[in-house]
């Protein structure tokens, strides 16, 4: 299944070009056009879901060992000191693109990027409730 309108199903499917530095059957993996580190690059699969819910289980298991073989690779080509992978899932999460979409990105320790967040603190309390509202 593909989006007509979804920029990303055509990158993925050739329809407009892109840096690919991997492709298979299933995912194209391109360099990103606003890179926050050099060698920043996205894992998107050539069938459209719109985020991790939609995503069959397999095709997210392939997704996180191609993530594993693409840094690694990355890592000894880029030298870089250490990798994040991102993974935003709705508005509100950050995602902006609303394709599944895994971003590789290579940290060096001067790029100057804060791909964090702030700590939150939670009571002894409102941990457990938290916990108890997950598992029940």
């Amino acid at each position: 299944m593909r989006d007509e309108n979804c920029i990303f199903c055509k990158i993925a499917n050739g329809e407009i070009p892109s840096r690919t530095i991997y492709e298979d059957e299933q995912f194209r993996v391109f360099l990103d056009l606003s890179p926050a580190a050099k060698g920043h690059a996205l894992i998107v699969p050539k069938e459209h879901y719109a985020n991790l819910y939609e995503l069959p289980e397999e095709l997210a298991a392939d997704a996180m060992r191609l993530a594993k073989k693409e840094m690694s690779l990355m890592t000894q080509k880029l030298s870089c000191d250490g990798f994040q992978l991102v993974q935003n899932n709705g508005e509100t999460a950050g995602q902006t693109v609303f394709h599944f979409h895994l971003h590789l990105i290579p940290r060096y320790r001067t790029d100057g990027q804060k791909i964090a967040w702030e700590p939150g603190s939670m009571s002894d309390e409102e941990l457990d409730a938290v916990k108890d509202q997950i598992i029940s």
